[in-house]
């Protein structure tokens, strides 16, 4: 039998190899941790050809580092500090920035504990390829013996840059350990060769804004400085100087607005302050929402009270930007207030502020204080409306991120293209919902008149702004690459092109790959349903090229009616933890925009392999129902499937088989068959519940739905409209979304395999299953919706349960303006909650319901190709089939939740996204035809029908529904107001007498599109034309 020996590890070992530290558990019981770490002599320092190091095929430093640096002739290296990478990540990410960068392990770590975000940009900065990137893993590296002393064993099983864990010791040791490290091994991979002068290696310089890390780095001969310093060395400083966040600069000469001035803001509590606050009921958490009619009011949700607790005026709202989770302090119930009842602009407001001076008091800040003190006078004067009121005491988290913005000309202290003088300047963000930030650049002339992206650094208690930096630039204003980019920016888009790894995912037959053979017994045809035979087709909208559901239908038998809903099966070609996975899981959803789509998925599997075109053999994971005549269900069954698409029809093309009678061909029996349970299956969900709301949507048209190039019809009559909503010489048509019989029908049978499915994977995994809610909306939401209604209409509308809302929205009628009702269901929407992805072991189960639909538990099935919840519920299902076993990571509840977050963030962006690009064409369609209205002579900008949604003491609300438009009619005269009727009276024009407009009248308005001469900021203004003209008002 073999002798073993047990060797106990000596103590001074021990503390070098483990990481000690302790963790509290959810019960609050505190417990001991240690780690192990194996130190290794092997791990590469990646220069190229370093002769101490073994295994370097991998490397990327270039062996002589960089030499274009002023202060560093003979090459250098950078080693930056984690705060350096958490201030500065722009000016890392900048292409004009490529010099190598060592990125040490603890540097790595501190990110990722500090900000996850940024440690997501900083791995992908490690993997792009036009970065010399090295991660280092300074805390494995065992030490090497470089000298020929002789050294005892134990003064050899040391780290080499791992330094022991003290006491008081922090990250900045372990860091200057690493840079110490570096310097040397450098040295000593070039050694001197005897009679010749000794070599000059590269350094390895430390960057830090740490004036104490700085002067302990020197003490011990390490080359250091500050990325400013660093910065300005460079070869052309100008515009990377431009990108150095303005956070911790504490090197820059201030600026007469950043010297001594009046404080305008309380002091933010600390964190630890602000959650135990929290924690004991004092404060209340929630997202901070800027107004988007009056810029000195905002509301902060919070689950104590039913009502959003109001913020009125800059003290108040303390600095919150739009999307921060704030916390907020409730005044005393004596101090509530209503909100205000005025449309207050920030943007004339403001417009006279000097950009250098513009935080002392002056007339144009008594003008503000002014508008405050009548906000919170008149919002006192209506005491049925008040709700909780209070002020923000601190920003627990920012939701900063760079922001699409344009230079005001007007803050130019100098116009001159030729001028390299750093100039203080104000950039207005394209979001009406955020304050202008004042950056600092050497660039500002040359930017007048481009889009440009700015990221906020800081705002300080003495500014009335935040302070930023430039970013890039993106283009000139109006320019088809500029908006299309702008708009993937201003909503936090993904839209980098696919990278080689997420491309290797791919099949490697690319274009050729087809199902193989059955005969072959293949994996793919494993426990897989041969349906190729059946009569299946898709109906989607005009030029879909992404098709990830079709459906069947076919008479039984037994006199039942068997359904069948076959969806793409993207699982089968994206497997989990791939990069092509987990790329997916980042974008969420892929987005949809006027003129082009920007996909989850690489195109070969969105509009190829998975796309179930017709005549074509694709996967699919099918769910087969049966179904009596009058739609109940009998049985449903879920299986991996082969289809063979028949036909792939547009709804029109649908639906014109559905009306012609003289058709019987086996399809268009399938698609009645089809159709006519669909619309009882429909009767059965409106009679549970469900609701029927409506959106503002209207279809864009261009000359392809992947281009932005016009399409111009110049051959039409006057005055004709062509199907695709364009009039005469126009190159873009706006149009409304029509409805038809076969849009229902896809609809159904959608929700119904969603339900089906959702059902089947909350009993298989009731941990983790992936589905999807819609809360009831607190009837709170729709107070001023009943009151308007009942006060202008006479209509009550009953909010007590989900049908009760439905029948009461069925009775809000006007039969003279067929139009009134959807204004009515498109108003109801804006009161409700958004849906939202979540985990099902995260909520109680009576919280599943989706209340919208009416139905006890839903998911998302049907759409793989676009969402990446369908793709993690096909799993799930398929799992549940037995069929592939599920992945670790989706029973592991924590990250099911952390995923739904991304999910439900990306969603909400994508669809906002969608919005903005309508808005954008809109807005073009609109200077067009106002041109060609000015060409004939007549008074400029466009006349349409609009209706009143809204009441202002200086203006109206109103909603185009040709156009899905909503605009601002403002008055400059003083007006007559009624708040609790909601009527404006005008002085009108003929006869001396007056006019009175209510909510929901209809109106006629003359738009018009305005360009800010200093922002070059387009934007929409509507004047009244009848039934009195406001342009004198």
């Amino acid at each position: 039998m073999a002798h073993i020996t047990i060797q106990k590890r000596p103590h001074n070992e021990a503390v070098v190899t483990q990481r000690k530290f302790f963790k509290k558990t959810a019960r609050g019981k505190v417990i001991k941790i240690i780690r192990e770490r194996y130190l290794r002599d092997d791990i590469y320092c990646g220069i190229i050809g370093c002769r101490l190091c073994t295994d370097g095929t991998t490397a990327v430093l270039p062996a002589s580092g960089d030499t274009t640096h002023r202060d560093f002739p003979s090459g250098h290296y950078i080693l930056p500090d984690t705060n350096i990478f958490l201030t500065q990540m722009d000016l890392f990410e900048s292409t004009q920035f490529t010099f190598p960068i060592i990125l040490l392990q603890t540097v790595m770590e501190e990110v990722r504990h500090r900000s996850l975000p940024l440690y997501n940009r900083l791995k992908a900065l490690v993997k792009s390829d036009d970065k010399q990137v090295w991660v280092f893993y300074n805390e494995f590296r065992q030490y090497e013996v470089y000298s020929l002393a002789v050294c005892s064993l134990d003064e050899q099983l040391h780290s080499e840059t791992a330094i022991i864990r003290e006491e008081n010791e922090s990250p900045n040791d372990r860091i200057r350990e690493g840079a110490k490290w570096y310097n040397s091994h450098v040295q000593l991979a070039r050694p001197p060769i005897r009679g010749q002068k000794p070599p000059k290696a590269p350094q390895v310089v430390l960057l830090t804004e740490d004036a104490g890390n700085r002067e302990k780095a020197l003490s011990a001969n390490i080359p250091c400085m500050s990325i400013r310093k660093y910065v300005e060395g460079t070869k052309n400083p100008a515009q990377l100087l431009d990108l150095l966040a303005a956070a911790g600069s504490e090197e820059i000469e201030p600026t007469k607005a950043t010297g001594a001035r009046t404080v305008l803001y309380a002091e933010h509590l600390p964190n630890t302050a602000l959650l135990a606050g929290v924690n004991a009921g004092q404060l209340h958490q929630g997202h901070f929402n800027a107004n988007p009619y009056n810029y000195l009011e905002g509301t902060v949700p919070v689950p104590a009270f039913t009502k959003p607790v109001l913020l009125v005026g800059r003290e108040n709202m303390n600095r919150a930007v739009h999307g921060d989770i704030v916390a907020v302090e409730v005044f005393p119930e004596s101090e509530w207030k209503s909100p205000g009842d005025e449309v207050v602009d920030a943007e004339s407001t403001l417009k006279n502020d000097d950009v250098e001076s513009g935080d002392e008091i002056d007339e144009n800040d008594t003008l503000v204080q002014a508008r405050e003190s009548r906000v919170t006078r008149e919002s006192a004067q209506t005491p049925v409306e008040k709700q909780p009121t209070g002020r923000v005491v601190g920003i627990i988290k920012r939701s900063w991120r760079a922001y699409v913005c344009h230079i005001d000309a007007s803050s130019l202290t100098s116009a001159s293209t030729s001028s390299l003088s750093l100039q203080t300047i104000f950039a207005s963000p394209v979001s009406r919902l955020l304050p202008r930030i004042r950056i600092r650049t050497r660039q500002a002339p040359s930017l007048v008149g481009q889009k440009i992206l700015v990221a906020p650094d800081r705002w300080d208690r003495t500014s009335r702004y935040p302070d930023g930096h430039f970013v890039r630039a993106l283009g000139k204003v109006e320019s088809k690459e500029a908006e299309q980019e702008s708009l993937l920016l201003e909503f936090d888009v993904p839209y980098r092109p696919f990278g080689k790894a997420i491309l290797d995912c791919l099949p490697v037959e690319g274009d050729a790959w087809i199902v193989p053979p059955r005969s072959d017994g293949g994996l793919v045809w494993r426990d897989r349903e041969d349906l190729r035979d059946l009569i299946v087709c898709s109906i989607d909208p005009p030029g879909c090229q992404d098709i990830d559901d079709a459906l069947h239908a076919r008479q039984l038998p037994n006199g039942n009616i068997e359904a069948g809903v076959h969806i793409a099966d993207v699982s089968h070609f994206v497997h989990p933890d791939t990069p092509m996975d987990t790329e997916a899981a980042s974008r969420g959803t892929t987005v949809y925009l006027a003129d082009k789509r920007v996909d989850m998925l690489p195109s070969l599997l969105g509009t190829n392999l998975c796309s179930l075109r017709a005549g074509v053999e694709r996967l699919a994971f099918s769910v087969i129902w049966e179904l009596t005549e009058d739609a109940n269900i009998v049985n449903v069954r879920f299986t991996k499937s082969v289809i063979s698409s028949k036909a792939a029809f547009e709804y029109s093309e649908a639906q014109a088989r559905l009306d012609d009678s003289t058709l019987n061909d086996p399809l268009t029996v399938s698609i009645r068959l089809l159709n006519s349970l669909a619309k009882k299956l429909k009767a059965k969900r409106m009679a549970a519940g469900a609701l029927d709301l409506a959106s503002p949507e209207v279809r864009i048209n261009l000359a392809s739905p992947e281009s932005s190039d016009p399409l111009v019809t110049p051959s039409m009559p006057p005055d004709a409209s062509d199907p695709k909503g364009k009039k005469k010489g126009e190159t873009i048509g706006v149009m409304q979304k029509a409805l038809l019989a076969t849009n229902s029908l896809v609809e159904e049978f959608m929700l119904l395999a969603n339900i089906s499915v959702a059902v089947r994977i909350n009993e298989a995994f009731p941990q983790t299953a992936v589905l999807r809610r819609h809360m009831a909306p607190p009837k709170t939401n729709f107070e001023k919706l009943q009151d308007m209604l009942m006060k202008r209409k006479g209509f009550t509308l009953d909010v007590s349960d989900s049908g009760a809302l439905a029948a009461s929205l069925d009775k809000c009628v006007d039969p003279e303006t067929p139009a009134f009702n959807t204004l009515v269901r498109i108003m109801a929407t804006r009161c409700m909650t958004s849906a939202e992805y979540f985990c099902a072991g995260s909520v109680s189960r009576d919280t599943f319901r989706h209340y919208g639909l009416a139905s006890p538990i839903y998911t998302h099935f049907t759409s793989p190709i676009r969402r990446y919840a369908d793709v993690l519920a096909h799993r799930q299902l398929a799992a549940s089939i037995a069929h592939t076993p599920l992945h670790p990571s989706l029973h592991s509840k924590a990250h099911v939740e952390r995923i739904m977050d991304v999910l439900n963030r990306r969603h909400r962006m994508a669809q906002m996204a969608g919005r903005a690009s309508v808005e954008f064409y809109v807005g073009l369609a609109l200077r067009e035809r106002g041109e060609m209205v000015a060409k004939t002579g007549k008074v400029g900008g466009v006349v349409e029908e609009a209706f009143v949604i809204r009441t202002f003491r200086n203006g109206l609300g109103v909603f185009v529904f040709e156009l899905g438009l909503e605009g601002l009619v403002m008055f400059k005269q003083d007006v007559r107001f009624d708040a609790e009727n909601y009527t404006v009276t005008l002085p009108s024009q003929t006869g001396g007498g007056e006019v009175t407009i209510a909510l929901f009248d209809k109106v006629k308005v003359r738009i018009d599109v305005e360009k800010d001469k200093n922002t070059q900021r387009g934007r929409v203004k509507m004047t009244l034309v009848s039934p009195v003209d406001s342009s004198g008002l």
